[in-house]
Protein backbone atom coordinates (compact mmCIF):
# COMPACT_ATOMS: atom_id res chain seq x y z
CA UNK A 1 0.00 0.00 0.00
CA UNK A 2 1.29 3.20 -0.80
CA UNK A 3 1.25 6.14 1.90
CA UNK A 4 0.67 9.60 0.69
CA UNK A 5 2.04 13.39 1.85
CA UNK A 6 1.15 16.98 0.70
CA UNK A 7 3.74 19.23 0.42
CA UNK A 8 2.94 22.79 2.16
CA UNK A 9 3.77 24.52 -0.65
CA UNK A 10 0.63 23.86 -3.63
CA UNK A 11 -0.44 20.80 -4.41
CA UNK A 12 2.68 18.33 -4.15
CA UNK A 13 1.89 15.21 -3.47
CA UNK A 14 4.82 12.42 -2.53
CA UNK A 15 3.60 8.64 -3.01
CA UNK A 16 5.77 6.27 -0.70
CA UNK A 17 5.15 2.67 -1.13
CA UNK A 18 5.81 0.31 2.00
CA UNK A 19 5.34 -2.99 0.37
CA UNK A 20 6.67 -4.91 -2.20
CA UNK A 21 5.71 -4.34 -5.48
CA UNK A 22 3.10 -6.04 -7.32
CA UNK A 23 4.37 -8.92 -9.57
CA UNK A 24 3.14 -6.99 -12.93
CA UNK A 25 4.35 -3.42 -11.83
CA UNK A 26 7.70 -2.01 -13.04
CA UNK A 27 9.89 0.95 -11.86
CA UNK A 28 9.40 4.48 -13.28
CA UNK A 29 12.23 4.37 -14.37
CA UNK A 30 12.06 1.44 -16.74
CA UNK A 31 8.91 2.95 -18.18
CA UNK A 32 10.45 6.78 -19.17
CA UNK A 33 13.15 4.82 -20.39
CA UNK A 34 10.71 2.99 -22.78
CA UNK A 35 8.87 6.00 -23.50
CA UNK A 36 11.89 7.43 -24.59
CA UNK A 37 13.39 4.35 -26.94
CA UNK A 38 9.96 4.15 -28.30
CA UNK A 39 10.41 8.20 -29.82
CA UNK A 40 13.55 7.30 -31.57
CA UNK A 41 12.88 7.41 -35.24
CA UNK A 42 12.48 4.28 -37.21
CA UNK A 43 15.77 3.42 -39.37
CA UNK A 44 14.36 4.11 -42.32
CA UNK A 45 13.18 7.45 -41.57
CA UNK A 46 16.28 9.68 -40.43
CA UNK A 47 16.69 11.31 -44.09
CA UNK A 48 18.50 13.87 -42.15
CA UNK A 49 21.70 12.37 -40.92
CA UNK A 50 21.78 10.96 -44.53
CA UNK A 51 21.26 14.00 -46.58
CA UNK A 52 23.73 15.84 -44.61
CA UNK A 53 26.29 12.69 -45.65
CA UNK A 54 25.63 13.04 -48.90
CA UNK A 55 25.27 16.82 -49.43
CA UNK A 56 27.79 17.90 -46.53
CA UNK A 57 26.91 20.52 -44.58
CA UNK A 58 26.88 23.47 -46.71
CA UNK A 59 23.18 25.62 -47.87
CA UNK A 60 22.65 24.91 -51.23
CA UNK A 61 21.28 28.21 -51.74
CA UNK A 62 23.52 30.92 -50.14
CA UNK A 63 26.22 28.25 -49.94
CA UNK A 64 26.93 29.26 -46.24
CA UNK A 65 28.97 26.36 -44.67
CA UNK A 66 28.33 24.82 -41.30
CA UNK A 67 29.64 22.75 -38.55
CA UNK A 68 29.33 21.03 -35.57
CA UNK A 69 28.17 23.42 -33.19
CA UNK A 70 25.49 25.69 -35.65
CA UNK A 71 23.79 22.33 -37.87
CA UNK A 72 20.56 22.32 -35.97
CA UNK A 73 20.56 25.15 -38.47
CA UNK A 74 20.35 23.37 -41.79
CA UNK A 75 17.19 21.63 -42.79
CA UNK A 76 16.75 19.35 -45.77
CA UNK A 77 14.16 20.77 -47.86
CA UNK A 78 12.07 18.04 -50.65
CA UNK A 79 12.59 19.34 -54.17
CA UNK A 80 9.51 17.63 -54.90
CA UNK A 81 7.22 19.09 -51.81
CA UNK A 82 6.93 15.15 -50.73
CA UNK A 83 8.48 14.37 -47.11
CA UNK A 84 7.63 10.87 -47.81
CA UNK A 85 9.89 10.69 -50.83
CA UNK A 86 13.03 9.79 -49.77
CA UNK A 87 15.16 7.65 -52.26
CA UNK A 88 18.47 6.91 -50.80
CA UNK A 89 20.59 8.44 -53.25
CA UNK A 90 19.28 11.82 -52.16
CA UNK A 91 18.15 13.26 -55.69
CA UNK A 92 14.84 14.40 -53.76
CA UNK A 93 16.70 16.83 -50.77
CA UNK A 94 18.57 19.69 -51.10
CA UNK A 95 20.18 21.09 -47.51
CA UNK A 96 19.46 24.53 -46.74
CA UNK A 97 19.55 26.88 -43.84
CA UNK A 98 16.77 27.61 -42.15
CA UNK A 99 16.12 31.54 -43.54
CA UNK A 100 16.69 29.91 -47.37
CA UNK A 101 14.15 26.93 -46.06
CA UNK A 102 11.85 29.73 -44.78
CA UNK A 103 12.12 31.89 -48.42
CA UNK A 104 11.70 28.96 -50.20
CA UNK A 105 8.72 27.60 -48.96
CA UNK A 106 7.46 31.74 -48.95
CA UNK A 107 8.37 31.71 -52.37
CA UNK A 108 5.89 28.75 -52.98
CA UNK A 109 2.98 30.41 -51.74
CA UNK A 110 3.66 33.42 -53.19
CA UNK A 111 3.61 31.36 -56.68
CA UNK A 112 0.69 30.09 -56.34
CA UNK A 113 -1.39 33.70 -55.47
CA UNK A 114 0.28 35.64 -58.01
CA UNK A 115 1.09 32.94 -61.08
CA UNK A 116 -1.26 30.42 -62.50
CA UNK A 117 -4.49 30.70 -64.53
CA UNK A 118 -6.93 30.46 -61.76
CA UNK A 119 -4.88 30.96 -59.05
CA UNK A 120 -5.63 34.34 -58.87
CA UNK A 121 -9.75 33.73 -58.53
CA UNK A 122 -8.59 31.31 -55.58
CA UNK A 123 -7.33 33.19 -53.01
CA UNK A 124 -9.31 36.49 -54.01
CA UNK A 125 -11.64 38.03 -51.11
CA UNK A 126 -15.32 37.97 -52.16
CA UNK A 127 -17.72 40.24 -50.85
CA UNK A 128 -21.36 39.75 -50.67
CA UNK A 129 -22.21 42.99 -52.26
CA UNK A 130 -23.08 43.77 -55.69
CA UNK A 131 -20.39 44.39 -57.75
CA UNK A 132 -21.67 48.09 -58.30
CA UNK A 133 -22.03 48.55 -54.40
CA UNK A 134 -18.53 47.73 -54.23
CA UNK A 135 -16.98 50.48 -56.45
CA UNK A 136 -18.46 52.97 -54.81
CA UNK A 137 -17.93 52.03 -51.65
CA UNK A 138 -13.54 51.96 -51.84
CA UNK A 139 -11.43 54.36 -50.82
CA UNK A 140 -8.99 56.39 -52.75
CA UNK A 141 -6.26 53.75 -52.55
CA UNK A 142 -8.73 50.85 -53.29
CA UNK A 143 -10.05 52.61 -56.47
CA UNK A 144 -6.35 52.97 -57.10
CA UNK A 145 -5.49 49.57 -56.93
CA UNK A 146 -8.55 48.11 -58.93
CA UNK A 147 -7.73 50.34 -61.73
CA UNK A 148 -4.17 49.18 -61.48
CA UNK A 149 -5.19 45.65 -61.60
CA UNK A 150 -7.60 46.05 -64.46
CA UNK A 151 -5.60 47.97 -66.30
CA UNK A 152 -2.91 44.93 -65.66
CA UNK A 153 -5.97 42.70 -66.56
CA UNK A 154 -6.46 44.43 -70.12
CA UNK A 155 -2.66 44.23 -71.30
CA UNK A 156 -2.43 40.51 -70.14
CA UNK A 157 -5.55 39.88 -72.70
Amino acid sequence: MARMSFGKKGNRVQANRTGPRPAGERPPEDVVRDLKAGLQRPPGEDYRERSLAIHGLVCARCAREFDASNRHLLTVHHRDGNHHYNPPDGSNWENLCVYCHDDAHSRELLGDYYGGEGAREKHLVRSSRAPEEQGSGLSGLGAKLRKALEEKEKKRK
